[in-house]
């Protein structure tokens, strides 16, 4: 664990306010949930909640159908996180943090597809231009993003109407299953 130095006070109804600085580095916006745990030790510990990570299996399995029907590499995401991936080695990218460009799309609840020939480039990972989004859609559950699935190339392939129908029929299924 990394200590930051900062000290707050609990207050009379039991709220501890999460430095601004804080959630800006991990990405914590208003309304996110958090679990919470403790050790043996009396350690409390926030992390950020992802319904999506819940389906760890499901989703790899889901995202090794969509790449093998496509040809395409697939990978399905949390807000924060690349949870599962198909058609590349996994530990390229595998629960590395998403791209900004990423993370506003997925909060616009808007979709993406890059159009024939376009020289836009949408990174799948902070900080690494090798992979870029063919087709983005978000994962709406109960109103809420709460991930993407994603069509992704290093250059070579592209994605097209096949595609972004294959995603958005995968986002609507990932969005009502976690709905119960």
């Amino acid at each position: 664990m990394k200590a930051t130095g900062i000290v707050r006070r609990i207050d009379d109804l039991g709220r501890v306010v999460i430095p601004k600085e804080i959630r800006r580095t991990m990405r914590i916006r208003e309304g996110d949930p958090l679990e919470i745990f403790t050790d043996k030790d009396g350690e409390v510990i926030f992390k950020k909640y992802s319904p999506i990570g819940e389906l760890g299996e499901f989703a790899s399995q889901y995202a090794e159908t969509l790449a093998k029907t496509s040809g395409i590499a697939a990978c399905i995401t949390d807000r924060d996180s690349i949870i599962a991936v198909s058609g590349i080695p996994k530990r390229e990218i595998a629960e590395k943090r998403v791209s900004i460009d990423l993370e506003k799309i997925m909060g616009e609840k808007s979709s993406y597809v890059q159009s024939a020939g376009s020289a836009k480039k949408i990174p799948l990972v902070d900080g690494m231009d090798k992979y870029n989004a063919n087709v983005v859609v978000p994962i709406i559950s109960e109103g809420d993003s709460i991930g993407s699935v994603i069509f992704f190339s290093d250059g070579n392939a592209s994605a097209g109407e096949v595609e972004a129908k294959l995603a958005q029929s995968a986002a609507s299924f990932l969005g009502k299953h976690m709905e119960g």
